[in-house]
């Protein structure tokens, strides 16, 4: 059947009243999110993965499976990304388990001219399959594209060591791909109100250095840089110790995306939109409604 067959069809059994069109009550919700998210904060756009519904039949996954969540977001994300990549974009990408799922949707068919770029060093301690360096391999390959990587450890042992690392030939031609970079693509990591991050486990920081962000007011953890509920990066010595893109640098990308799942960081996300450190935001449902939650209780505060 050729398709203006198949369209004249679907008018006349429109028009008879035989088929309607009806976006699913969960869809609805979540666009009505994504435009009070956008508004709110003045994002260039929002996502909102459908699926947590308070338990009702209509979800699309049960609120409590947070890696089916998780995926559902990361779907999102694959989506978005190659709806808007083209090619000579510079991307910056990070490490994670949500980007690591957001590469495995994306469609291999899809081949971009593009640079991807390791946005910190590696994490030692991390599961190889989601290090930065194993990840921009695997998504410059899946879009044909080209890849520089970080070739050293993430935190050094001292600033003067730290330094020296970037002074590297290698080390320098991936920082100056940083003034290149457009879009980023980041996950994040939640210090508040619970310790959910990696980087809190000893195995990447002391006690004595946690205890100093603790100090300073840390609620997460973006591209390795550590900020405060203001979306400030916390003043210690990590700052100085990291291999990883400068946070005002990072500020400047044109487009910086945000993948995040789990009402848990709804505290870390809104700090980092209260920063203008998020452009893009593709998150749950049960998030975005955390966030504004927040929000609001932020701005009653404020009033009062």
């Amino acid at each position: 059947i050729s398709i203006t067959t198949v369209s004249r069809l679907l008018k006349k059994a429109k028009e008879e009243k035989i088929v309607e069109f009806v976006i699913r009550d969960p869809y609805v919700e979540c666009i009505h999110l994504e435009q009070a998210l956008k508004e709110t904060f003045a994002l260039k756009d929002v996502v909102i993965a459908p699926g947590i519904q308070n338990g009702r039949e209509d979800a699309i996954v049960d609120e409590k499976d947070e890696e089916s969540v998780k995926k559902l977001v990361a779907l999102e994300g694959a989506r978005y990304l190659q709806r808007i990549i083209k090619d000579n974009d510079v991307l910056g990408i990070t490490w994670g388990s949500t980007i690591y799922h957001l590469i495995n949707y994306l469609n291999p068919a899809q081949k971009v001219g593009a640079t991807f770029v390791t946005l910190h060093g590696s994490i030692a301690f991390c599961d190889s399959e989601l290090d930065v360096r194993t990840l921009v391999t695997r998504i410059s390959k899946a879009f044909s594209g080209t890849n520089y990587p970080l070739l050293t450890e993430a935190l050094m042992s001292s600033k003067q060591t730290a330094d020296i690392i970037k002074q590297e030939k290698n080390i320098q031609k991936v920082y100056q791909k940083f003034d290149e970079i457009n879009i980023a693509i980041t996950g994040t990591g939640s210090f508040h109100p619970d310790l959910c991050s990696v980087l809190a486990k000893p195995e990447f920081m002391t006690e004595e250095e946690l205890k100093k962000l603790q100090e300073k007011n840390v609620v997460g953890d973006i591209a390795l840089r550590f900020i405060d509920r203001d979306g400030k990066e916390c003043e210690t010595d990590l700052r100085d110790r990291m291999i990883s893109i400068d946070l005002e640098k990072y500020k400047k990308i044109d487009t910086k995306i945000t993948i995040a799942s789990g009402s848990q960081k709804a505290q870390t996300v809104l700090s980092e939109l209260k920063g203008k450190l998020i452009d893009v935001l593709i998150v749950d449902y049960e998030l975005g409604m955390e966030i504004m939650r927040l929000k609001k209780l932020e701005d009653e505060k404020q009033e009062e």
